[in-house]
């Protein structure tokens, strides 16, 4: 198998590629990313890639358009340079939250991006924990949507914390916060909030009992952190012990960092699905790597298994 695939880094990911291709024993795939002064990006492919199947990892994270743009610009030269299959792995999927018309005359940006990529060339999509699962049916070519779920719930089971409770910061996340309870065995409880305008949440109260738990508030995403702050302050009025918080994708778009430092959180969870930079790193964040998943998911892919199984190996059912 290593020698049938290869896989690139472009911008964003370089760090969790080079780590996908220490699990799978293979070197990493030799390509230029040119960004001109103008804007345009080149992208020069430095080896053969004639009937091999490759694999790009790019985080479509900020700035988004840019390392979009760059996804696009490789599976073309990849698809005129007779590559066999060509695989986008994009732990983090952008666009992934304008899904639908919320009111009239908006875009569905996400579908506009599943368009582009099979334009580009791509035949597959590799992702972790899409924002919302209808996405996958934008596609007309197979999508994996991957969970870090069974890492971060590992990484919580190692802790060996006792009177856990595991909390939504929302509604929309009850699902998840179920599928982690299950694993750990305890309860759960949600978060009531409502959002009157984009980044800006109201918190309305909690449902469920946390008073003397060490709570695990779990999400997809940290983008600017309001959300998960006031849920912190006010499982902490409740009576929580601790409070936990865990996510996907650490976004930490304008104030997230400052206030996740100073928060009350014992430690702030993240996956590497986004490379943060030092200066976006703080003593209380934690990071978890899926790049142990994603190389188990090639594998599966390259020997047509059924990818479901790689949870198998991480003691987790999808």
């Amino acid at each position: 198998m290593k020698n049938k695939i290869t896989v690139f880094a472009l911008s964003s990911s370089v760090e969790l590629a080079q780590d996908i291709c220490d699990n799978l024993g293979c070197e990493m795939g030799k390509s230029k990313v040119h960004h001109f002064a103008d804007g345009e990006i080149l992208v020069e492919i430095d080896e053969s890639v004639r009937g091999k199947d490759v694999f790009i990892v790019q985080s479509t994270s900020n700035p988004v358009t840019e390392n979009l743009m760059e996804i696009l610009v490789l599976a073309d030269a990849l698809k005129r340079a007779s590559a066999g299959e060509i695989t986008a792995i994009m732990p983090y999927f952008g666009y992934a939250r304008q899904d639908r018309k919320a009111k009239p005359r908006q875009p569905i940006t996400s579908k506009l991006v599943a368009d582009l990529l099979t334009t580009a060339g791509v035949n597959r999509v590799v992702t972790i924990d899409l924002h919302a699962a209808q996405i996958q049916g934008f596609f007309n070519i197979p999508v994996d949507d991957m969970q870090a779920l069974p890492l971060i719930c590992n990484y919580f089971k190692n802790k060996n914390l006792d009177d856990i409770c595991v909390v939504s910061p929302d509604h929309g996340g009850a699902t998840r916060a179920r599928k982690m309870a299950v694993a750990l065995d305890c309860p759960v409880a949600i978060i009531d909030k409502r959002r009157p305008k984009p980044n800006v949440a109201e918190i309305m109260g909690v449902l469920g009992d946390v008073e003397g738990k060490n709570c695990i508030m779990i999400d997809d995403m940290i983008d600017t952190g309001g959300t998960i702050v006031a849920g912190i302050d006010m499982l902490l009025e409740k009576g929580a012990k601790n409070v936990f918080v865990a996510c996907t994708h650490p976004v930490f778009s304008g104030p997230a960092v400052e206030r996740l430092k100073n928060c009350s959180a014992k430690e702030v969870v993240v996956t590497d699905t986004i490379i943060l930079p030092e200066e976006k790193k703080f003593d209380k964040l934690k990071v978890v790597s899926v790049a142990s998943l994603l190389a188990k998911t090639i594998e599966s892919i390259e020997n047509n298994l059924p990818v479901s199984d790689v949870f198998q190996e991480f003691d987790f059912e999808k």
